[in-house]
């Protein structure tokens, strides 16, 4: 049976199209980890919107994420709660302590906690590009304040 339209259920996107692949890179599993495992590149500063994309991708690759923390500058709004898909991931803390800034801390009952590099939405895509494969080169020891540093201290036209 075909669903009416143009009712309530129809005006709430997520309804009506699938969610958009979270842009992620994450070291490979067999390398230690660093001060990040990885970066994402959220196409919004709506940590509602991005959060399920994230989190699916996660959960696939190293396990059910339960809770997040990052500072709270990250983002506009930080609910409590976020519904995400099956499940609800909680704040842990936004003001996490430890957590530096353009930083989320991921975790996951039973198998750890990830801290991922949060390239901001509005950068370029090239720009991203470099922040993903830093973060996830398994050679760099570098955190997340670093790498944005590195990539903006580069020379124009690079």
């Amino acid at each position: 049976m075909n669903a009416p339209t143009g009712g309530p259920a129809s005006a709430d996107p997520s309804r009506t199209a699938p969610p958009t692949p979270a842009r992620l890179a994450l070291r490979p599993p067999a390398f230690p980890p660093g001060p990040v495992c990885g970066a994402w590149w959220p196409r919004s500063d709506d940590l509602m919107t991005e959060l399920p994309a994230l989190t699916d991708a996660f959960d696939a690759r190293c396990g059910r994420v339960t809770s997040a923390g990052t500072p709270r500058e990250t983002w506009p709004e930080a609910p409590c709660d976020l519904p995400v898909t099956g499940h609800t991931v909680t704040a842990a803390a936004w003001f996490v302590s430890g957590v530096e800034p353009h930083t989320v801390r991921l975790y996951s009952y039973g198998v750890g906690c990830w801290d991922l590099l949060v390239i901001p939405p509005e950068t370029d895509s090239a720009e991203a590009g470099r922040l993903m494969a830093a973060a996830s080169d398994p050679t760099l020891h570098l955190t997340a304040s670093d790498l944005m540093a590195a990539e903006g201290s580069r020379p124009t036209g690079d």
